[in-house]
């Protein structure tokens, strides 16, 4: 296979995700891997073809001849993902995974497995490695160590090894002979400061095979009579697989600069952690009774956040730093022509007053579960009330980080008003002085006050976008779940209405806001999380059969093998935007969990 043999495009949704909560691979339905970021999610890419064209590297592994793909999925309850294609020889399968759990054992900390198998007859097949290195798309030094390929820059250095063994050259095609008694298996090793450590590639597809244990049993305990089960625990894999394991952080995509608009400029880094994020996977975990998952976020957010206490940064690396400021990679071509292709992110520099509600009610969760928080967590928590009580009157760039001016968008008022009542609620079970929980008190009375006379329509009898604003905000949906209004409000249901109504990109599909209204070019695609966030809405207003069809729809414009970008094409159901999302597989959860809930009342 050529690096040009993929086109045209592959489509965004029809790639499958690889990880090992530390790094993550993006592989296309021919068996090639079009993404790997090194060492870590936000680290330089060894494969960037995604993004990068094909002089920015892959890995392909696939059919020399196929005829066409014959069916493609994950194992059950794994991350281990098989594609088998149609030949004139025969069927030939590629089993691929990377190995998760390497504490304890002699193995390096990324390790890829591919492993082709043949069925019906011998198959001829294709291995093509081609690895480029950061935004330059270095050539590696290579050597040939034994029956090693090893490929080194500077600080970095990764290997190939194969079984039966093959002298691959980057940059060249190889054919291989695959038949029923003898799988061709590879197995990719990365270092990055550290030795190179070579593993066997057998050796290496026994670990691969323990570790489909590891998630089997992960996935065992979660509800079976929850809606949509199989989605569901799909959605809760790809949760896991982007949680960067050493510091517990919430990467919100693997990828950076897939576009929201095809041929546009609306190309985002995501490989950072947003604290909203990291709240929204709190509850999806607890939900399901994964608490483990919820309390590791939690503890990233206490050491992220230690250097801005008591503000609330709207966005983190991996380890806790504020990310590089936002620039563009000119050379790169970008998917599908869509440039600037960006590296760091310019939100973080944002005032986003929602970002504290999501995490007090995060805490408030998990204390309301029985799990009394630490010390140096309720004062980070009550630092962030503070902050609220102080702040509540700015505008701000609000949840969807619009890059014109700040404005009171209501969502950041109801966030703020949550934020304060959460604390208030937490207080009730820790010591906390009697002048702050008045002033959380007044603060939270002020706010709603506010909000009710400005930011809502009386005549329309809606909740609106902003103070004075005459268009709606797909983020009022989560109006039901905050208690500001009585259940079955007139406000609410109105809200609701006219979010449906005025955002509606065909269902089951919404925009987040009306589009054009955002001060960007171009005109964006819905907006994946809103849909499941109306599920959630109307489930918790009693409206269950509407959500339960709603969520249906939702289920079935899943790529093919199960995962969500951020947005999607109205008219054709392509993804759009940085992929798979962890934001949208949350808010899939969450409305499953509005299903289960509303089911159980």
């Amino acid at each position: 296979m050529s690096p040009d043999d993929h086109l045209p495009r592959i489509p965004i949704e029809d790639y499958a995700l690889l990880g090992d909560t530390r790094s993550a691979a993006l592989v296309d339905p021919h068996g090639s891997v079009d993404w790997l970021c090194v060492p870590r999610f936000d680290g330089r890419p060894v494969f960037g073809r995604l993004v990068g064209g094909p002089t920015a590297g892959s890995f392909g592994l696939g059919p020399a001849r196929p005829i066409g793909l014959a069916s493609r999925r994950y194992r059950p309850e794994t991350v281990t993902l098989e594609t088998t294609w149609n030949t004139e020889g025969g069927r030939l399968t590629l089993t691929e995974g990377m190995v998760g759990e390497v504490s304890g054992r002699l193995l390096p900390s990324t390790m890829l497995v591919r492993r082709l198998t043949a069925e019906d007859g011998p198959v001829e097949a294709v291995i093509t490695f081609d690895p480029r290195l950061g935004e330059e798309r270095q050539h590696p030094r290579i050597e040939h160590r034994d029956r090693v390929l090893v490929c080194c820059w500077p600080t970095t250095a990764i290997a190939l090894r194969t079984t039966p063994a093959l002298q691959v050259q980057p940059g060249q095609s190889h054919t291989v002979t695959v038949s029923p008694d003898r799988p061709f298996t590879s197995v990719l090793t990365v270092a990055d400061r550290e030795p190179l450590t070579y593993v066997d590639p057998d050796a290496a597809w026994d670990v691969l095979q323990r570790d489909e244990l590891r998630w089997r049993a992960w996935c065992r305990d979660i509800d079976r009579t929850i809606p949509q089960r199989d989605a569901v625990v799909r959605s809760l894999l790809t949760l896991r697989l982007l949680t960067y394991s050493p510091s517990g952080a919430p990467v919100a995509a693997p990828t950076t600069s897939l576009p929201e608009v095809l041929g546009g400029t609306r190309n985002w880094d995501y490989r950072y952690a947003w604290p909203r994020d990291a709240s929204i996977g709190i509850a999806a975990f607890l939900g399901v009774g994964k608490e483990d998952e919820a309390r590791a976020f939690l503890s990233w957010l206490l050491s992220a956040t230690r250097l801005d206490r008591p503000r609330l940064p709207v966005l983190l690396t991996l380890h806790g730093k504020h990310p590089a400021p936002e620039r563009e990679l000119n050379s790169w071509p970008g998917y599908a022509d869509s440039v600037p292709v960006r590296q760091g992110n310019g939100a973080a520099d944002q005032h986003q007053l929602d970002g504290y509600g999501w995490v007090l009610d995060a805490a408030w969760l998990l204390t309301r579960a029985g799990h009394r928080l630490y010390a140096e967590t309720w004062r980070t928590m009550a630092g962030f009330a503070d902050t609220v009580a102080a702040r509540w009157r700015q505008p701000d760039a609000g949840i969807w980080e619009v890059r014109s001016d700040t404005t009171h968008h209501v969502h950041s008022k109801l966030m703020a008003w949550l934020a304060l009542d959460r604390a208030l609620s937490i207080a009730e079970h820790h010591r906390t002085a009697a002048r702050r929980t008045r002033r959380w008190t007044a603060a939270r009375a002020q706010l709603r006050e506010e909000i009710t006379s400005c930011g809502f329509d009386a005549e329309r009898g809606t909740y609106m976008r902003s103070y004075g604003a005459s268009d709606v905000d797909a983020a009022l949906l989560i109006l039901p779940q905050l208690g500001f209004e009585a259940h079955g409000s007139p406000r609410v249901e109105g809200t609701i209405d006219a979010i449906v109504h005025d955002l509606d990109a065909g269902s089951p599909l919404l925009y987040r806001y009306p589009p054009g209204h955002d001060g960007l070019p171009g005109r964006e695609g819905a907006f994946l999380p809103c849909s499941f966030w109306l599920v959630q809405a109307l489930a918790g207003s009693g409206r269950t059969a509407e959500a339960r069809s709603l969520f249906g729809e939702l289920i079935a414009l899943a790529g093919p093998v199960g995962l969500y970008a951020e947005e999607m094409d109205p008219l054709t159901h392509h993804h759009l935007g940085n992929y798979p999302q962890a934001l949208t597989h949350a808010a899939l959860v969450q409305a499953a969990l509005a299903l289960r809930d509303a089911d159980d009342s």
